[in-house]
């Protein structure tokens, strides 16, 4: 018996659920996908939401020249607990936890995940890891403060004494150890659990991104798992791993931890990636243009990562530039190739632009901007005299920021109705969008400039003569902007769940599968499947006169002025 069938027994079709837990104790207790993921979804908000305070009281310290409204101290722990947070704790489980627990096993037309159990423990493992990092501020010692990477030596007892480093090396830890499970989840699942008539290259692009991305984590937080073992033993037991007067080689640390941190880019940003793939086509009224590219191509970032380690190691001296140099700029390619195939799916199509898709067209902008600063990081010299300069923080943030913030409130916006059965506003929404950009962009486009005059990154003061103060100020306004951005969010989302209007099965005339069941879904996620004979099987069962699996090319050749119509 397979999995996929054990599944179905354990759900048959009408099966009467009487004795499910409700309340607080489904939430606490369930190994529902779906209550999985909206708990991964709701815990990394609220985590997004701390570490953008965190945010705030740092270009706050940052908006005059000589400030003292925190201490140095407090600042470096301000930055390293914010990047932790972001990184560690909300765009990875945001997307790989949240949204992949909700919706793959509805694109595949699965009942559930392989192993519901083992998915339950992943979330409270990533849970207990949160808690653990913020519990470091309410040590003697105070929470870590060597910066979310963690360097050796700075993150030695000697540099780092205390209970608030341990507790960061134990959260992170824990967190990735969840990672690890989801990932042999995810992978499982969509091996093994798929629908009948769902072949590998008729799998969403989402749930290929995810699944690419779980066989990246299973490479990578190993590897990361090991380093933060060694640390911990040079921390407490004199093993010397790291430390050069015990025979130690410091610069170890991070060849370790950049083989996980630079996949771990590709993470983070190629779920969201999928979400986008997943936007698209539905608001430009056309099928991907280009499915195998994209699918090759996200194979082809997860092999080039791997190999990219150094690129971020340019300035210790112990790397072969020109391997390190030509890799870098090469994983621009397969990521270029979907930046076109978005734009190809868009070009002619019959564009709408509704909240998801202004979010989507906003990512495209700033990642863009993001990837290109990222190849002019790629050649040495440039990477020399921009390295620990605000260049550096600019095109990060641009990055991965943009990435989780403007693909990830798409997919947020885009799923929502599916996954409460409510409609958000609409106008709200877009207000969201066009203050979240604005404000981002005032944040961070300054900050390019602040490190072309040379601001160090990770400084708490600067001085008047410096000629940072006119930027600086002017970032800070974009982030108190940003932060408004959020209250109109958290707005919306408030005044829809006080005053709900009803969402229909399939409100944006979806192409997958999740919008063939109700919204929200039934415990067992299906009553029935569409057949499945095309990468479309939605738009196959509502537009049958267009059917991909009718007219390989998607359309009625017979009326080719109705491309792409409804």
């Amino acid at each position: 018996m397979t999995i996929l069938e054990e599944q179905l027994e354990s759900h048959p079709e009408g099966q009467a659920h009487h004795d499910e837990p409700r309340g607080l104790y489904l939430w606490l207790t369930s190994t529902d996908h779906k209550i999985i993921g909206k708990n991964y979804m709701y815990t990394s908000l609220v985590f997004f939401i701390i570490a953008g305070a965190m945010a705030m009281l740092i270009r706050t310290q940052l908006f005059s020249p000589n400030n003292h409204f925190v201490s140095p101290q407090t600042y470096n722990e301000l930055f390293t607990i914010h990047g932790s947070m972001m990184l560690y704790l909300f765009a990875g489980p945001f997307a790989f936890g949240g949204f992949a627990n909700y919706i793959l096993p509805l694109q595949i037309g699965a009942p559930d995940m392989a192993f519901p159990r083992l998915n339950a423990l992943s979330y409270w493992l990533y849970v207990t890891g949160g808690i653990t990092m913020l519990l470091g501020f309410f040590t003697a010692s105070g929470a870590a403060a060597f910066g979310w990477v963690a360097y050796a030596p700075l993150s030695s007892a000697t540099n780092s004494p205390g209970a608030g480093p341990d507790l960061w090396i134990v959260s992170i830890m824990l967190v990735g150890f969840s990672g690890i499970f989801t990932a042999v989840n995810l992978v499982t699942t969509t091996f093994y659990l798929r629908a009948p008539g769902m072949t590998m290259f008729r799998l969403p692009i989402f749930v290929w991104n995810m699944f690419v991305t779980g066989l990246l984590i299973l490479i990578a937080f190993p590897v990361l798992t090991a380093a933060l073992i060694m640390l911990y033993v040079d921390r407490h037991f004199g093993a010397h791993v790291f430390s050069v007067a015990g025979g130690g080689i410091p610069v170890l640390w991070q060849n370790l931890f950049w083989f996980f941190g630079h996949p771990e880019v590709y993470i983070l940003a190629l779920p969201f990636f999928g979400m986008v793939t997943e936007i698209v086509p539905v608001f430009s009224r056309k099928p991907v243009f280009g499915y195998k590219g994209l699918v090759f191509a996200t194979l082809a970032i997860a092999g080039l990562s791997t190999g990219v380690w150094a690129h971020h190691m340019f300035t210790t001296g112990t790397v072969l530039l020109p391997f390190f140099s030509a890799m870098s700029l090469l994983i621009a390619v397969p990521t270029g190739i979907k930046i076109f195939t978005w734009i190809g799916t868009m070009w002619k199509g019959q564009v709408e632009f509704r909240s998801p898709m202004l979010f989507v067209v906003g990512f495209i902008f700033v990642f863009t901007m993001g990837g290109i600063t990222g190849v002019l990081l790629a050649a040495p010299p440039i990477d020399f005299a921009t390295h620990d300069t605000y260049f550096v923080v600019a095109h990060f943030h641009q990055v991965l920021f943009g990435t989780a913030v403007f693909a990830g409130f798409g997919g947020f916006y885009y799923w929502y109705p599916k996954m409460t059965g409510r409609m958000f506003r609409e106008n709200l929404a877009k207000l969201h969008f066009w203050v979240t950009f604005i404000g981002f962009n005032v944040t961070f486009l300054p900050q390019y400039l602040l490190g072309l005059k040379g601001m160090p990154r990770r400084i708490a003061e600067y001085l008047p003569a410096d000629h940072y103060t006119t930027l600086n100020r002017i970032s800070t306004i974009g982030a108190y902007i940003t932060g408004a951005a959020f209250i109109i969010w958290m707005a919306n989302m408030w005044i829809s769940w006080r005053k709900p209007i009803k969402a229909s099965d399939n409100p944006w005339d979806g192409h997958t599968l999740e919008w063939a069941t109700t919204s929200p879904p039934s415990h067992h996620n299906f009553e029935k499947l569409p057949p499945i004979r095309s990468q479309r099987p939605v738009w196959d069962m509502n537009h049958p006169e267009y059917a991909d699996w009718a007219n390989p090319d998607g359309h009625d050749s017979s009326q080719p002025e109705k491309v792409g119509e409804r």
